[in-house]
C-alpha cells in the first residue's frame, strides 16, 4: 500500500496541474486521467470553444508526453496519420517517414469531420498499438493514448463515427458550458497569459507507465466481476435498446474502476468504484430503439435504472 499512497499523491498533483488550465471541470479531468491510467482512449463530444483541445494539451504537459495534434478535415489522408515510405535517393531504399499518430498522446481534433477511410486509419493504432505501412508494422511509442474530440452530430461538415470506432473509446465525456462563476474565473485568469503556461510537468512518461502497471495489479473480487457482467448483460436485454454493450465494455469498466480504486489509495476495487463510471463508459456503446428519444428515453436514464435494478455485492 505504501507505493499506492505515494502515487495517489502524484495523481492529485496531476489533477491540480491540469485544473489550472481547465476551470470548474474537475470531474471531467478526473475521468480523463482515470482512462489514461487504465490504458484507454477518450472521446470528448462537445460544441466548439469549451476547452476540449486545451484539456488534451494540458494533460500532455502535466504528464510530459510527446504530443501530436491533427485537425481533421475531409482532405486529411490516412498516410497523414500512419506515415508513408519514400525512396532515399542516396541508398535507393524505401525509408519510412512516421505519421502524426506515432507519439505518446495523439489529439484527433474534430474526428467526425474526416472521411471514414481516415477515421479507420486510427483503429489499428488504438487497438493493437501499431500502424502498418506497405506491409511493415511499426509500434507506437508507449505510453500511448488517443484523445479525440467531435462536434455534436448535425453540426456543419460532421458525420457519425462508426459503431466499431465508438467502441474503441473507453469513455465519452462532455465538458459543457462553464458556470457563471467559473467563466469569470477563466476570464480573470487568462488576462495577459496563456492558461497552458500554468500547467506544470508532474510525471515523466516512465513514471506514468509505472502507475499504469500498478493499476493493472489492483485486485478485483470474483463477486465484482460477476456484478460487472450482470450490469453489461442488462443492457443486452433492455427493451429500449437495439444494441447492448459488448465484452469490450466489460473490460473497459473493469479497467477504469481499478484506476479509481488506485487513485483513492486502495489496491482492491469496491462497488462504489464501478457505479459512478458506468454511464461514461457505456453510454456511447448503446443504440436506442427507434422512437425512444421521442419518448424522452436516454442511455443515461437506462443505465441509472440498471444500476438500481442490479444489486451490488457486499465485499
Amino acid at each position: 500500500m505504501e507505493s499506492i499512497n505515494r502515487d495517489n499523491q502524484a495523481g492529485r498533483r496531476v489533477l491540480h496541474s491540469v485544473a489550472n488550465a481547465i476551470v470548474g471541470k474537475d470531474a471531467i479531468i478526473l475521468r480523463v486521467f482515470l482512462a489514461i491510467l487504465a490504458r484507454g482512449h477518450i472521446l470528448i463530444e462537445d460544441i466548439p470553444g469549451v476547452g476540449k483541445t486545451t484539456l488534451a494539451i494540458a494533460f500532455s504537459k502535466a504528464l510530459t508526453l510527446n504530443y501530436n495534434r491533427v485537425q481533421f478535415t475531409p482532405d486529411v489522408l490516412p498516410s497523414d496519420l500512419t506515415g508513408f515510405s519514400i525512396i532515399d535517393k542516396d541508398t535507393g531504399r524505401m525509408e519510412y517517414t512516421p505519421g502524426a499518430v506515432l507519439c505518446n498522446l495523439f489529439l484527433a481534433d474534430e474526428l467526425n469531420r474526416a472521411t471514414s477511410r481516415t477515421q479507420s486509419a486510427l483503429l489499428e493504432a488504438m487497438e493493437e498499438g501499431q500502424v502498418t505501412v506497405d506491409g511493415v508494422s511499426y509500434l507506437v511509442p508507449q505510453p500511448f493514448m488517443v484523445i479525440a474530440t467531435q462536434n455534436p452530430v448535425g453540426a456543419a461538415g460532421t458525420q457519425l463515427l462508426p459503431d466499431s470506432q465508438m467502441d474503441r473509446f473507453m469513455v465519452r465525456l462532455s465538458l459543457g458550458y462553464p458556470t457563471h462563476e467559473d467563466e469569470l474565473t477563466l476570464l480573470q485568469r487568462k488576462q495577459g497569459q496563456n492558461l497552458l503556461d500554468l500547467v506544470e510537468p508532474v510525471l515523466t512518461s516512465e513514471q506514468l507507465e509505472q502507475m499504469r502497471s500498478e493499476v493493472d495489479k489492483v485486485h478485483v473480487d470474483k463477486a465484482l466481476f460477476d456484478y460487472i457482467v450482470k450490469l453489461i448483460g442488462a443492457t443486452r436485454e433492455h427493451k429500449d435498446l437495439l444494441l447492448g454493450a459488448s465484452p469490450r465494455a466489460s473490460i473497459a469498466l473493469t479497467g477504469i474502476s481499478k484506476a479509481l480504486a488506485y487513485l483513492q489509495g486502495r489496491d482492491y476495487v469496491v462497488p462504489k468504484d464501478i457505479s459512478p463510471l458506468l454511464s461514461d463508459t457505456l453510454s456511447h456503446r448503446l443504440i436506442l430503439r427507434p422512437g425512444a428519444e421521442n419518448e424522452n428515453i436516454t442511455t443515461t436514464k437506462i443505465l441509472d435504472a440498471i444500476l438500481q435494478s442490479v444489486p451490488a455485492p457486499r465485499i
